[in-house]
């Protein structure tokens, strides 16, 4: 596969919008090293939702390059508790940023999806090409549906307009600002945070959600970043690009190893009353290989240091 025009970040400015997010803070630590100005905004001083506030952020602050990193996150509990919002937010920060880095000259935007967008049952590994031939995983589809709009909206202003608009599918993503609060978190966070509670509390069970044998791929969120800063700078095409690590392991090894990690005792209970979700969701990553970019961190070793950054987090990373 060819890379595409090239883009180069030495004295560009660049936003990334979603900076407090697991995802975009590992974006601005990774820029850190670049010849660039990053640009941030809070809610404060621009609510992505708002159009008039994101135009006016990207009209007066000027950046030629935007990650758009922002959304609204959760996992299977948090998509079905509130499908409305999934929706309507990410559909807004998505139109509002996207149609403002257009009309104000915003030269390269990055849009980041998620593995979720492929049908439930799609071939395994998921190729780019699988997306919308089959029906979704129904845990999660507000979300999804929102997130392939993001994606094809981009898309649309690419062969619209000429805008250099690239989508990044990251898979499961982990690391130093997740959200951990039990309620709204994703798989990895949350038992990552059981095993802590469980070697704390002496507890001999740890329970987890479902069978423990729906396959996933987990990739360390510094390597996401990592991933997409270069796919900024060697990746411009119609196609959305699959950001995987390729580094799949059942929910069952998964819970083993932060068990392992944490030092907890507990023996693994699984509670096949809770769904699955989609069986197994594999990412094809040998386009975004085929432009030369490996991952670097191991689970077990990204694991771990999770758990360092959560300890000494834990009070705010619960919220």
């Amino acid at each position: 596969m060819t890379a595409g025009k090239s883009y180069s970040l030495k004295g560009k400015r660049v936003w990334v919008a979603g900076h407090k997010g697991m995802v975009g803070s590992a974006i601005v630590r990774r820029l850190a090293s670049e010849d660039c100005t990053i640009l941030t905004a809070d809610r404060a001083t621009a609510d992505l939702r708002n159009q008039d506030q994101v135009t006016a952020f990207i009209r007066d602050s000027k950046p030629q390059l935007v990650f758009l990193a922002a959304a609204k996150v959760g996992g299977i509990l948090a998509n079905a508790t509130y499908p409305a919002d999934f929706l309507f937010d990410n559909l807004a920060i998505q139109n509002n940023v996207i149609d403002a880095a257009y009309r104000n000259g915003v030269e390269k935007l990055v849009f980041l999806g998620s593995s979720c967008i492929y049908p439930k049952l799609a071939p395994q590994p998921i190729r780019e090409d699988a997306l919308l031939t089959g029906p979704l995983e129904p845990t999660n589809e507000w979300y999804a549906i929102a997130k392939i709009a993001g994606l094809k909206l981009c898309e649309s202003y690419r062969k619209q307009y000429g805008c250099d608009y690239v989508s990044a599918m990251p898979t499961n993503l982990y690391g130093p600002g997740d959200n951990f609060n039990l309620e709204t978190s994703h798989v990895a966070a949350a038992l990552l945070v059981k095993a802590v509670q469980a070697r704390e509390s002496g507890a001999s069970r740890l329970d987890v959600w479902g069978s423990g044998k729906p396959l996933r791929e987990f990739m360390h969120v510094d390597d996401c970043a990592d991933a997409l800063v270069y796919v900024a700078k060697n990746y411009s095409e119609d196609l959305h690009i699959n950001v995987g690590s390729g580094q799949e392991v059942s929910i069952a090894e998964l819970a083993r190893i932060m068990l392992d990690v944490t030092g907890a005792k507990a023996e693994l209970v699984f509670d096949a009353s809770k769904p699955d979700g989609t069986p197994r969701k594999l990412m094809d990553s040998s386009r975004l290989a085929a432009l030369g970019w490996r991952p670097r961190i191991g689970l077990r070793e990204g694991m771990a240091q999770t758990l360092v950054w959560y300890l000494a987090n834990a009070a705010k990373a619960r919220h």
